[in-house]
This record gives structure tokens, sequence and C-alpha cells, in this order.
């Protein structure tokens, strides 16, 4: 069921909920003090300050879709959204790597495999339009391989070098990721939902590794100001009359 955006035009304000994981919810690898904290310039601030309404920030640390759907009715329902943006899958697809580098032969498996995933993100989409209410995908940014090994295995050299010979290649950090993502755009064609590319807008950078932490994967400040201007860019062009300013890009500098 595809539902048209405007639809809402003549609302004074709009309810907007964002719902995903710990990169909606702001959360970036600090690398000075060597730990995760939470970002105030996030993408979801930045751009909340352009839209007409109320953005409520449902994402949590850690979050897969399995939860996503749990928590489905007291984080998303209850706000009465207009719109949800739903950015699910960077847990999904991560393995328990600590087990991992204890013993490299062992059988694991991800915290959501690829097709309960795709599965799963296919309900919430038509949860959400069954009730009206309009559901925006957004998809992964790239994570960075070279990076994210080093932190799944910086517990010691042993435990990297195990989790290298599991995972065969350091590639294939990168290409088993691009599933989820994959999966996220079929989602999207499948259920003729909106779909906003914020991968694209990073592998359109010279060096996209430049926006993303020492964890590998979640995106820094300058990440996130790249996540937002792609929203805001993406409004702009469909949807003007959600917007309370024209944003500018020197703005979110």
């Amino acid at each position: 069921m595809t539902i048209d955006l405007k639809t809402f035009e003549a609302k004074e304000k709009y309810t907007i909920v964002v719902y995903g994981d710990s990169i909606s919810r702001g959360i970036i690898f600090d690398d000075e003090k060597r730990k995760h904290s939470l970002l105030l310039e996030s993408f979801t601030n930045l751009v909340r300050e352009h839209l007409k309404g109320v953005v409520y920030n449902a994402a949590k640390f850690g979050s897969t879709i399995v939860e996503g759907l749990q928590r489905f009715q007291s984080d998303v329902l209850k706000r009465k959204p207009d719109i949800v943006l739903i950015e699910f899958g960077g847990n999904d697809c991560d393995f328990q790597w600590d087990a991992i580098a204890e013993n490299p032969f062992g059988i694991f498996h991800p915290n959501t495999e690829c097709v309960t995933f795709y599965e799963l993100l296919t309900e919430l989409v038509k949860k959400l339009s069954a009730l009206d209410i309009v559901p925006v995908l957004v998809t992964l940014p790239p994570l960075d391989a070279e990076k994210f090994l080093n932190w799944v295995g910086r517990n010691s050299e042993q435990a990297k070098n195990n989790i290298l010979q599991y995972i065969g290649n350091v590639s294939h950090i990168y290409s088993w990721h691009e599933r989820y993502n994959a999966a996220i755009l079929r989602v999207a064609e499948e259920t003729t939902t909106r779909l906003i590319d914020i991968r694209s807008a990073f592998l359109q950078k010279d060096d996209y590794t430049k926006l993303i932490c020492d964890d590998g994967i979640h995106p820094n400040k300058a990440g996130h100001q790249v996540i937002a201007e792609k929203i805001l860019h993406y409004i702009e062009l469909n949807y003007m009359f959600l917007l309370n300013t024209k944003p500018q890009t020197s703005a979110l500098q």
C-alpha cells in the first residue's frame, strides 16, 4: 500500500519517529576518550531543526529489527506518528566476535539471518502502511572493514588473527554488511516504500572512511553531517511542505 505524503500537506505540524539502532541514536566512538558517546550534532538533531512539528528519536543502541518489532507499540505507535524513518541492519548482520575469537572453527550465526531481516523489515513496513503511517527506509552507511576488524579483534593480536581466519579475508566484512543493505533496497522496491540512499552519499566522497569512527561502523560527526544533508536534500526535492526553514549546507558544517 502506497501512502501519498501530500495528503498530509494541509497539516500545520507533523509527528516523525526515527526508529533504528545506535547510528540513528547518534552514538559515535570518541577517538580521544576511546569509548562510545552520544553526539549532540547527530543527523536526527540536525534534521529536526528544519522540520515542522515534533521529531521523536526512538532508536536504541544495539537494537536489531527483532527488538524493533518487539518495541513497535511502545516506541512508535504511542507517538501517533505521521512518518517513521527506519534504520536497522547494522546490528542484525553482526556476529558474537568474542566467541569467534575464542574458537575460529566453530559454527556461528549473525544476530539476525539476512532472510529473516528481509522478512521482518517487510512486516514492519506493511504494519505502518496499514495504519496510514508513512514508512521511509534508510540505507546503511558503508563500514570500514579494516577499522572494524581492528575493533572487534582489539583484545589481542591472536583474537584478531582468529577472527580473520574465520571470515577468510577482510573484504568479506564489507560484502556481508552489503547483503543487508541489499535487503533494504529489495524491501523498498517490492513494497514501493520511500528510500533515502545515504550509502551512496558516503561512497560518492573521495574517501568515505574519513567519515567513519575508529570502530569501523559508526559515522563520525562529519558522517552525520553527510546523512543530514542527504535527508534534507531528499525532503527539499520531494516534500518541501515538511520544512519550516530552507536548509543551507553551510549551516550543517
